[in-house]
């Protein structure tokens, strides 16, 4: 059975005045941070690894900002911080992110993923209420649908936002809103993530935001960028929120 991190904060909860929270058409939710976590360096380690093989170069990912980022900027980054020849990667980034899709698919019964707090609870909540759900993430599509399949969350998701063509974050939200928009036919566009990168991406496609403190950053650090919701936990959320108009607590 998929464990799930227990909650270790206070539960706070801050919603933006008549904001529905759970009423919108279509949610796009961030993977890693807001609805699991890795305890396992499979998925990190495989950038170096992938492009040592491809390209015999070496890399650290040390002094790569990684919360928020994407697989696609991070590779780059971490190239360019390496002085690997601009020509080199201009040929032969595409083989290393297939390395690196290979890398993670053929370990993908040895990822250690644990869900975070409340998340099967409020994907069925919004799911019950008619929303359409898609995740907006950072990870190659492969890689981010075997994480999903592997925490066993696969079932309540219909498409997705992913940076194999997009290493700028709000591109592939874009990508992914507008996915949302075709399917549903709605205008209510939610992002749930846990970074101030994703804030900015949301903020960048003018779409609401449920900030999460789960991952690398605290609810304080979250709310300062003031999305219209901010909570400790999905789990909190779904606890402490109540119909009608929206309330902070």
């Amino acid at each position: 059975m998929m464990q799930t991190l227990p909650q270790s904060t206070e539960p706070r909860v801050a919603i933006e005045p008549g904001f529905e929270w759970d009423g919108q058409d279509a949610y796009l939710f961030d993977i890693d941070g807001t609805l699991l976590r890795s305890r396992d360096r499979i998925h990190f380690d495989s950038v170096a690894a992938s492009v040592a093989r491809v390209t015999g170069f070496e890399i650290t990912l040390a002094g790569v900002l990684i919360a928020g980022n994407t697989d696609t900027a991070i590779l780059r980054e971490a190239c360019r911080q390496a002085g690997i020849p601009a020509e080199v990667m201009e040929t032969q980034t595409e083989a290393i992110l297939e390395a690196m899709r290979n890398a993670v698919a053929e370990r993908r019964h040895e990822l250690d993923l644990v869900r975070m707090p409340g998340v099967e609870e409020v994907l069925g909540h919004l799911a019950r209420r008619g929303a359409l759900l898609g995740v907006a993430t950072g990870n190659l599509e492969m890689i981010g649908w075997i994480k999903i399949e592997q925490a066993g969350l696969r079932e309540w998701f219909r498409f997705g936002g992913f940076s194999d063509h997009f290493p700028v974050r709000a591109e592939l939200v874009a990508q992914a809103a507008k996915k949302a928009r075709e399917l549903t036919g709605g205008t209510k566009i939610c992002v749930v993530d846990d970074t101030p990168r994703d804030i900015e991406a949301a903020r960048a496609n003018s779409l609401a935001v449920i900030a999460v403190a789960t991952g690398s950053y605290s609810y304080d650090q979250l709310a300062a960028h003031q999305p219209e919701v901010c909570t400790t936990s999905l789990a909190d959320l779904l606890a402490l929120a109540r119909p009608g108009p929206g309330r902070g607590l």
